[in-house]
């Protein structure tokens, strides 16, 4: 068993060096292929993580759709996957840290570098935990995988925002059909019209992506495959930092927020009411009570936000 496993991770070790090989002095390799296998060189170096890790990323981002309907489809009735990741396992290694608006917006506008690690408090899983941008970062728009892999999915599908290099160049080189690159301005105008439209925004961490955060997702509650797993024993995402709090003098019971809730955390009765173990803190509540009843207010117990302009500050 352990000589057959070592043939096929040397198998595959040849084949990439053969690739890169190949895509250095052939050709034959596209660019942004080749600069993603550089970049992934570099993190791991030549070794199993290597070929794991880019021949992963390499499938995740090529086949982005087909991924991850198998993933929300079909993977929960294959019983001997789920035990061979476990539940611990899947969220260790793909996970989401929920994002205000606000905080949301700062990653797009970010307008210094930054290279920050273990960021425990911040994604309170044990891979993915680092942080790396640089300043007035690459942005892509992408058709959304987990809405594809729904027989009806909300409108519109392109919502998902790949950050950063060398992600943004690999998805709209080899999905030019399905994704294109944006401008700051057209970014926030996304970010803007995804939170009008009650949708939350999501940053996403996953370890074949060079073992950190790579993109925005606005996620809706009816088709993303993050908040579905708000329902496993260990659930794949880690709340803003913040809470909901309402000012009962304020509220006028109309029930808008809960309605608007993507996580169910809020219930009427004579006033709004907020289940604190259920509340993420997206804010959503916040942005459709129209008599201002709602406040976002910071809760260590809830983690410490993923504002990356702090990050920056605390970086130099």
């Amino acid at each position: 068993m352990l000589r057959k496993l070592f043939r096929i991770v040397t198998g595959a070790a040849a084949l990439l060096v053969g690739l890169w090989l190949l895509g250095e002095r052939g050709r034959l390799m596209r660019p942004s292929t080749l600069r993603t296998f550089k970049a992934y060189l570099e993190r791991y170096g030549w070794g199993a993580s290597l070929v794991v890790n880019a021949l992963h990323a390499y499938v995740y981002g090529r086949w982005t759709n087909q991924y991850i309907s198998f993933g929300i489809n079909y993977l929960p009735r294959i019983p001997v996957l789920n035990r061979l990741g476990g539940e611990r396992g899947w969220a260790d290694t793909y996970h989401g840290k929920v994002l205000t608006h606000e905080l949301a917006r700062k990653i797009v506008t970010i307008d210094k570098d930054i290279d920050r690690r273990g960021l425990e408090q911040v994604v309170p899983y044990p891979v993915a935990r680092d942080l790396v941008l640089n300043a007035s970062p690459d942005i892509a728009v992408y058709e959304c995988c987990c809405r594809h892999a729904r027989p009806n999915p909300c409108e519109p599908t392109r919502v998902c925002m790949v950050i950063g290099q060398p992600f943004v160049d690999f998805i709209t080189e080899h999905n030019p059909h399905s994704s294109q690159r944006l401008i700051q301005a057209e970014a926030l105008a996304l970010l803007e019209a995804e939170h009008a439209r009650g949708h939350v925004h999501i940053a996403w961490f996953k370890d074949a992506m060079l073992d950190r955060f790579y993109a925005i997702c606005n996620c809706c509650p009816c088709c993303c495959g993050g908040i579905g797993s708000m329902a496993n024993p260990v659930p794949a995402l880690a709340a803003s930092g913040y809470v909901a709090q309402v000012d009962e003098t304020a509220c006028a019971a109309c029930e808008q927020c809960a309605e608007a809730c993507p996580f169910d955390a809020i219930h009427v009765n004579g006033a709004a009411a907020v289940d604190w173990e259920k509340c993420m803190g997206c804010g959503i509540c916040a942005s459709v009570c129209d008599n201002e009843a709602i406040t976002l207010a910071r809760d260590e117990a809830k983690g410490v936000p993923l504002d990356v302009r702090m990050l920056a500050d605390a970086g130099e």
